[in-house]
């Protein structure tokens, strides 16, 4: 059976510990939850715009730009290598930012690591590319995809954290829930730059020099992002376990460190939540990022017809994200993303199959139920991941399954998926891969408790 959260321990009340400030203080942060979650939303969404930037990018120019070959495959594969390399650097952004996060609050992390995606999204903006640069360009182009991951380590657990702490009783996934909508409009947003750039330069225009313009945008939408994190309150939740630790009397050493904490005592529940997650990144990275390559340079479908099926689908997804949040604080988080990974392991074959069709409707439909599905699963993990770890340990535990699940599930899947179809021809390739990853996730589910009425203060 996976681990329960301790009552005792460095990051919970220990003997001598005094109350925590008075419940006013909470009922007042609590009426903040909506503009919390807001910003949590809004920061999300630049950040998941800046990465779906560069996923878009790396299956459109980046290849050739910085990866010249005469094998399309080769240069394709490259960059998705770049695209694969900031999810290797997420962990560190996991310890990084989860320390601060845990030890010093949530807001300061999400605010740095904001501004860590941004500085790094501008830059490969104003990159040389091979032609000018040679060796130098790609080498710069890694660093800054690195960095990119680094920020994202930190992203995620903290806007769902800050919402969720922030949230009424009752209404935890409900509140977390609304970051998650950040990955899909972070999407459309991009899709929104790169179409008319795209239109207005052309093909060649935009491989050749307009491909920036997305980048560079960047600027002003992180200026906003930072504007909206520093105006609000750190989470109640934190400052009261934070309040308990430091009245608890010789906290241990390992309390200053949450990942090894983390490992020592949640090392069941760590495992069960990444592989819970797995499927669900699949399903996105799969959808949003490789289709976009692999349907029109195997398949010829249009690269419109791709980008308006995904946009569509991810809209949908977003149309859904905080109803489906509701039902899970009504009937459990579980019922609701076991429903969606069974859903997702049913429909993956025929989702992916759509595209032998070459017919925008047959694919636009495809996509759009399987990633209503993947708000299934998708929609819930915001409240489920925290609840299975203690407040101190909250943001590297959150943080940490969601972000293995990310790079496992999500980073590698481009790779896998090239190299699955260089040996076999199929769409169905992608549908078979991405449903057994989803079934893995269906079973880890199943594995553990279900967490609604976990109590969250500790």
């Amino acid at each position: 059976m996976p681990e329960s959260p301790s009552k005792t321990g460095p990051e919970t009340a220990g003997p001598g510990a005094v109350a925590s400030p008075p419940s006013a203080e909470k009922t007042a942060a609590r009426t903040e939850a909506p503009r919390v979650a807001a910003a949590s939303l809004v920061g999300t969404t630049i950040e998941y715009y800046d990465f779906a930037v560069y996923g878009t990018a790396s299956a459109l120019v980046l290849g050739p730009a910085f990866f010249p070959s005469g094998n399309p495959t080769v240069s394709s594969l490259a960059a998705f290598l770049t695209f694969a390399a900031a999810f290797l650097s997420r962990p560190l952004g996991v310890i990084l930012f989860g320390t601060i996060g845990d030890r010093l609050g949530r807001r300061q992390a999400l605010v740095a690591s904001l501004l860590l995606m941004g500085v790094a999204t501008v830059g490969v903006g104003l990159l040389p590319t091979y032609e000018t640069a040679g060796l130098l360009a790609p080498v710069l182009l890694v660093t800054l995809r690195l960095l990119q991951g680094l920020s994202m380590g930190g992203e995620w657990g903290g806007a769902v954290l800050l919402a969720a702490e922030h949230a009424p009783p009752g209404r935890r996934a409900l509140y977390a829930s609304i970051p998650q909508a950040g990955p899909s409009l972070g999407f459309l947003l991009s899709s929104a730059v790169i179409l008319p750039t795209l239109h207005i330069a052309g093909r060649d225009g935009f491989a050749e020099w307009a491909w920036r313009i997305p980048f560079l945008l960047s600027t002003v939408l992180v200026v906003i992002g930072l504007w909206v994190r520093t105006a609000v309150s750190e989470s109640p939740v934190f400052r009261d376990a934070a309040h308990r630790t430091a009245q608890a009397p010789a906290p241990a050493p390992e309390s200053r460190f949450p990942l090894a904490t983390l490992l020592k005592r949640y090392p069941g529940r760590l495992l069960l939540g990444t592989g819970a997650a797995i499927g669900g990144s699949a399903v996105y990275y799969l959808t949003i990022v490789y289709s976009l390559s692999y349907g029109p340079k195997q398949l010829g479908i249009p690269q419109n017809t791709m980008l308006t099926a995904a946009s569509i689908g991810a809209a949908a997804g977003i149309a859904i994200t905080l109803p489906v949040a509701r039902l899970s604080d009504r009937i459990g988080r579980r019922p609701v993303m076991l429903t969606g990974a069974v859903g997702c392991v049913l429909w993956a074959v025929p989702m992916y199959a759509s595209l032998s069709s070459r017919d925008a409707w047959l694919i636009t439909g495809a996509y759009t139920v399987g990633l209503m599905l993947l708000a299934l699963m998708f929609s819930p993990v915001a409240a489920f991941l925290p609840e299975l770890f203690p407040a101190r340990l909250r943001y590297t535990g959150a943080s940490a399954a969601f972000i293995l699940a990310n790079t496992l599930g999500g980073g590698f899947a481009p790779l896998v998926a090239t190299r699955l179809n260089s040996r076999w021809d199929s769409p169905l390739v992608l549908g078979f891969y991405t449903g057994g990853l989803c079934l893995l996730s269906l079973l880890c589910l199943l594995a553990l408790p279900e967490t609604r009425d976990h109590e969250f203060d500790t």
